[in-house]
């Protein structure tokens, strides 16, 4: 989107402004910041809401909402609950809301989400107990990578290979451990693949 060097300013004040106090700024403070008069910041901030890089409610002095992508706050995922990463365990959604800002990079549009996991299952591949991996709703499995698995309602963090004989066999990463077949009539349903790991050290 292309702004003049009077809008980029107005835009970056907003966006500032929004991220230190949680609010929109006024556009007579938009004008003492940028020491223009009010009736000048109201035309730039209407040729902003006619580019689509704002929407301001009328009637109302803090209602301007940034809708350009490049203005708006670092991407928030949440916590959707536990996965196992021992035996499965039965598939809960508890959300915990958590702001990644740049821990973990996600692309525009990803649908992406986050699993703390339980269990020593997947230590040989980096992943242990209390872990929070970054899971890709949309990307379709591929042999050998890390899934959430549904097996018959119980979910599971494993990798995925499919056997010739039509079995799916869910591998764990951890040599003392055996994997899971999936055969039919077991359900299985692949909720997305891991992208990233995350570990806090105490």
């Amino acid at each position: 989107m292309n702004y003049t060097p009077k809008q980029l300013q107005i835009m970056n004040f907003i966006r500032d402004y929004r991220r230190e106090r949680d609010t929109s700024p006024t556009l007579e403070e938009i004008g003492a910041s940028l020491g223009v008069h009010r009736v000048t910041v109201h035309q730039h901030v209407a040729a902003l809401v006619k580019k689509g890089a704002i929407r301001k409610l009328p009637q109302r002095s803090r209602s301007i909402e940034i809708l350009d992508r490049n203005y708006l706050p670092d991407p928030t995922v949440k916590v959707l609950g536990r996965i196992s990463a021992g035996r499965p365990i039965e598939a809960m959604e508890d959300p915990e809301p958590l702001t990644m800002n740049e821990l973990l990079p996600i692309e525009p549009g990803r649908e992406c989400y986050l699993l703390r996991v339980v269990g020593q299952s997947m230590i040989e591949d980096h992943i242990t107990d209390g872990d929070l991996v970054m899971v890709d709703r949309a990307r379709a499995p591929r042999d050998g990578d890390i899934v959430v698995a549904i097996v018959d309602g119980e979910a599971t963090l494993k990798r995925l290979y499919r056997e010739r004989d039509g079995a799916v066999r869910l591998q764990p990463a951890n040599a003392s451990m055996e994997p899971i077949y999936v055969r039919p009539p077991q359900q299985l349903d692949l909720r997305g693949v891991v992208r990233g790991v995350i570990r806090r050290f105490r």
